[in-house]
């Protein structure tokens, strides 16, 4: 029989060793999905633990869980199954920059951030990618100015 390998099965999440973070995505969030449609919500659109009106002071507190209505623990629930596949399907290493996350939404934003940045950060990885896909050397450029420009777009790539 041939050794398990990762990536065969559709009850066991995709690992994240830190290098694989574009397959991983995909995979993870198929394997989300799968879950339950709740599960992959709380990643979408968060959760919010329920309150309740505090006995004193009039400000609002966190519903204990015995205090929360079904509805609430449904919501509960989905969070939970999302946060656990999160932190099961990372290597411990990458399982340390989101350790102290308790809302699902939460880690998979940072490590989106980590690994694919901010808005910004990813049009201009997409430019830069284009620059380099069409960079060649003019007619009536020299060599050093065309290797100039080539180290220009190097330095840029590094910067982000």
């Amino acid at each position: 029989m041939e050794p398990y390998k990762e990536g065969g099965s559709i009850t066991r999440s995709p690992q994240l060793d830190g290098k694989n973070y574009p397959y991983w995505k995909a995979r993870m969030t198929a394997f989300l999905k799968s879950v339950d449609s709740k599960t992959w919500k709380s990643v979408i659109f968060g959760w919010t633990p329920p309150t309740k009106a505090a006995a004193e002071g009039g400000g609002r507190v966190v519903k204990t869980e015995v205090e929360r209505t079904p509805a609430e623990d449904e919501l509960a629930l989905g969070n939970d199954k999302a946060l656990n596949a999160i932190f099961t399907a990372v290597d411990p290493n990458v399982f340390k920059m989101i350790s102290n996350c308790t809302i699902a939404k939460e880690a998979w934003e940072v490590l989106q951030t980590t690994y694919e940045g901010t808005a910004k950060v990813r049009m201009s990885r997409l430019q830069l990618t284009t620059r380099w896909e069409t960079a060649k050397m003019e007619e009536d450029e020299t060599i050093t100015a065309y290797s100039t420009r080539i180290n220009d777009m190097a330095n840029e790539a590094f910067a982000l």
